[in-house]
Parts: structure tokens; C-alpha cells; sequence
């Protein structure tokens, strides 16, 4: 393309974080088109959102169908895809009942209201919830509390007080800081932004029956690591383990605003009044659920992205032997590449600017990368990835 770059004027955007001077304009599967043109390969997929691509066919019908029908009749009512993507999640899960929301962390906010209510009915006086080292639930206040992330405990001080923290994959660490004050653990499968550090699966089991064994609710945020992304339906389901309350985001609606709250009976205790929400389970959200559900539970779907997991996970470890790198880990299409020096800024960069396509990576700690592209995404687009990658490499280490 031959005309000059346009440029961006974006002066009414609160700044939040820096941006690049583009403006996304365009999205096709795996890539994303901006305002001059240039295409970007994505293995970002707006945070593991966009579980099944951009412009997914599925997702664009269900929503112009239901658009046409109904969008928002209050959540005093009952509607149909409220209906049917509650039945979709509890066929297909462990759990009982399930409450929509429009976030990850509304979501995770609901699962601490949720077990506070548990413990104030069974345990009298239990609201205490552990929670994990460089854990990340959420932005509001509450989950921001729960959060393990470095400096997140002063940032809006004072924290909601009621989250001690322990260390993933250390149960003796969790059984420290047990009191009769505590009513759950909650914590991610995979840590996410905490660098892709999944849970031993010795662990979630020991966890589970210790828990269990002590009268303490389980929560597991899948916000990141549910719907697909590791290779199962809901990330739990890799340990053979069933928790008492999950929260799911992201990939639920696969780019719209959705996320759920999911519980069994015997801890969903919520009377009139104690949670609701403007948009809650809304017919025009919940409709593109149930696309994304059924699409992930397509046969071979989650089979294949098994597969592709596994391509990406040798193609990084080829690439850290190439390069005398850290190695890598992850589960499923939720990976990380151990980089072993903070050059992980610089490579966003270098990606991101790169000519004549650009790729789209993160790095959630200096001294790693972050993979979440498409669980549809191709394997040649992750060879691709990895190819550009190596460039990439060569020229920082």
C-alpha cells in the first residue's frame, strides 16, 4: 500500500496504558487488519477472548439473529438463551447453577460474595478466602485484593481485607494460613498473567481433599483457562477434580461481554436480593454463548486444539534450544516461552513493528512471552508465529 501512514488523533481516550499509533479497523481468524492497511498475525486474541478468531461465522449469526428478536428484556425475566446456555454449561460440567455476568472480574466478585454468604450460613464467621502469589482475579476492588500481584496490595489502598495468600503448588502454604475464619481457596489452574504456572496436578488433588475434609469451598477461576483453552471444556477437568464454584470470561463469549458464575447446589445460596445485575444474562450475549459452547464441543474440536497445543509447545521448545533459552510451559493454547533475560518488552516491539505483517505477542513478565492465539488457529500459522519469532530472536539475543 502506497498512501502515508494515517495518523491517530485519540486525545478523548482516557490513557490507561500506552497504545500504538494504529487503530485496529478489521479482523479475519487469526489476523487483525489496522487503519493503514498493515495485517498482524494475533497471538494475543484480545487476552485469550477471541477463542474462536475474529469474525467467526457462528458467533456473527447468532448475534444478528437474536438482535432481530430481543436484546435486553431486564433481567426480571427469564429468556431463551439465558435458559439455554445455563442447561449448555451444567450438561457439561459439574456443577448445578449458573449466574451470567458481563466480566471476568464481576464473575470472580460474585464467586467471593457467593462463598461469604456460604460461610456466614455454615460457618458462622468464616469469610476469610485464600488466594495465591501472583495471582490475577480481576480489577475491581475485591478482586484486585485477591489478586497475588506484586504492588497491587498498595496501589488503592486500603484492600479489601479478607485475602491471605499462599503459594501455587505448596500445600503446606495454604494449610498455614487455614483459621476458623476461612470459607474457600480460590485460585487459577493456569496463572495467567502471573507468567502460564499451571497447578500441579498432585497438588489439585491434595488441595480438593484437604478442602474438602475441612468444610472449605474450592473456587477455581477459569476466566483465562476455561472454555477450551487448555485442551478440555473447563481447565478443572484435567485432574479429575470437582470444585464447589467456577467463574468463567473470555472465552465464553468469544469477544463479546460475558462471563458466568457457576456453582453446585449445595453452595448456590443467593436469595432475592443478595446479587443481580443491569445486563446480567442478557438474550443478545448469551445467544453468541451458546455458538461458542457448541462449537467448542464439536467433535474433535478439543481434540485438535490438544493437537495444536502440543505443535506450539515443540515449536517453542525448538526455539529455546536454538537460542539457549529457559524452556517452556503452559497447557493446551494457553503457553508461555521462558526467555531467560528481560528482552520480552523489546520482542512485543520488534513483533508488533515488524515489516510487512506484523505479529501480535505478550509479555506478562520481562522475561517471558505470553502465546494465546485462536483455538481454531492453524498449523501453519503456528509455524508461522514461531518462524517470525525466530527472526526476532536472532536479532535481540
Amino acid at each position: 500500500m502506497n498512501n502515508p501512514a494515517q495518523t491517530v488523533d485519540a486525545h478523548s481516550v482516557m490513557f490507561i496504558t500506552p497504545r500504538p499509533e494504529v487503530i485496529m479497523v478489521e479482523g479475519k481468524g487469526s489476523w487483525l487488519v489496522d487503519n493503514n492497511g498493515k495485517r498482524y498475525l494475533d497471538f494475543l486474541q484480545g487476552w485469550a477472548v477471541n477463542c474462536l478468531g475474529h469474525g467467526n461465522p457462528g458467533m456473527i449469526e447468532a448475534l444478528n439473529a437474536q438482535a432481530k428478536k430481543l436484546i435486553n428484556p431486564s433481567p426480571a425475566f427469564y429468556n431463551e438463551p439465558m435458559i439455554g446456555l445455563s442447561n449448555l454449561l451444567t450438561a457439561n460440567s459439574c456443577f448445578n447453577k449458573v449466574f451470567f455476568a458481563n466480566s471476568g472480574a464481576e464473575a470472580n466478585e460474585g464467586a467471593i460474595k457467593l462463598a461469604r454468604k456460604w460461610g456466614q450460613l455454615n460457618k458462622p464467621g468464616a469469610f476469610e478466602i485464600i488466594t495465591f502469589d501472583h495471582s490475577f482475579h480481576g480489577r475491581t476492588l475485591a478482586t484486585m485484593s485477591a489478586s497475588g500481584k506484586p504492588g497491587w496490595d498498595t496501589l488503592y489502598a486500603p484492600q479489601v481485607p479478607g485475602f491471605p495468600k499462599a503459594e501455587l503448588n505448596d500445600l503446606d502454604s495454604v494449610k498455614k494460613l487455614v483459621t476458623d475464619k476461612t470459607v474457600a481457596v480460590m485460585l487459577e489452574p493456569v496463572q495467567g498473567e502471573g507468567g502460564v504456572i499451571p497447578a500441579d496436578a498432585t497438588f489439585m488433588k491434595d488441595l480438593r481433599q484437604f478442602t474438602k475434609e475441612n468444610s472449605i469451598l474450592l473456587i477455581v477461576d477459569e476466566v483465562q483457562a476455561g472454555c477450551g483453552r487448555t485442551g478440555t471444556l473447563f481447565a478443572y477437568q484435567h485432574y479429575g477434580i470437582e470444585p464447589d464454584i467456577m467463574t468463567l470470561g473470555k472465552g465464553i463469549g468469544g469477544g463479546v461481554p460475558l462471563a458466568a458464575l457457576l456453582a453446585t447446589d449445595a453452595v448456590a445460596c443467593f436469595v432475592p436480593g443478595d446479587q443481580g445485575g443491569t445486563y446480567n444474562g442478557n438474550p443478545l450475549m448469551t445467544a453468541v454463548g451458546i455458538s461458542v459452547i457448541e462449537q467448542l464441543l464439536a467433535p474433535g474440536f478439543l481434540d485438535s486444539v490438544k493437537a495444536k497445543g502440543e505443535l506450539l509447545r515443540s515449536e517453542l521448545l525448538a526455539l529455546s534450544h536454538e537460542f539457549n533459552l529457559g524452556g517452556e510451559r503452559g497447557e493446551g493454547l494457553l503457553r508461555a516461552l521462558i526467555l531467560g533475560k528481560d528482552i520480552g518488552g523489546k520482542l512485543v516491539e520488534l513483533a508488533r513493528d515488524r515489516a510487512p505483517e506484523g505479529l501480535l505477542i505478550n509479555s506478562p513478565r520481562p522475561n517471558l512471552l505470553r502465546f494465546m492465539p485462536a483455538l481454531n488457529v492453524s498449523d501453519d500459522e503456528i509455524r508461522q508465529m514461531c518462524g517470525i519469532l525466530r527472526e526476532l530472536l536472532k536479532l535481540t539475543t
